[in-house]
């Protein structure tokens, strides 16, 4: 494995969250939207989620990464990052590939919202039956 000398840049993406990631060596250091990533998840669940791809991998302390991070809510967020990191460290050493695949970690969650169709009041609900 050879150290970049640059930035490396991830894009995750999960429901409407999209997380540019850049990985850079350090001494694994985490950022997102410039605050420290346990003070911007505050649910042990989204920062496990983020941390997934390095504990997988062991490089939890070679990298710093920054994270801006958009759209949908934490949980989306926290999952786009994973996404992001795992891309990320993917190009740094492809030898990293299979034990990420392998974990689901390469794999865009596709599920979506279904969109509202005409003549219904949501997605798949129609509107009240009225007898009278």
């Amino acid at each position: 494995m050879t150290v970049p000398s640059k930035d490396i840049l991830g894009t995750g993406r999960r429901k409407e969250a999209i997380a540019r990631v850049r990985v850079r060596p350090g001494e694994g250091k985490i950022q997102v939207n410039g605050r420290p990533y346990d003070e911007y998840f505050p649910i042990d669940q989204q920062r496990t989620a983020l941390l997934a791809p390095l504990e997988q991998t062991g490089k939890r302390n070679e990298f710093d990464i920054v994270i801006r991070v958009e759209g949908g809510g934490t949980r989306g967020q926290a999952d786009a990052c994973k996404l992001g990191i795992a891309r990320a460290l993917k190009k740094i050493d492809d030898t990293l590939t299979p034990g990420l695949r392998d974990t689901g970690m390469l794999t865009r969650d596709s599920r979506m919202k279904e969109r509202k169709k005409y003549g219904l009041r949501g997605a798949r609900r129609g509107t009240q039956f009225s007898k009278r």
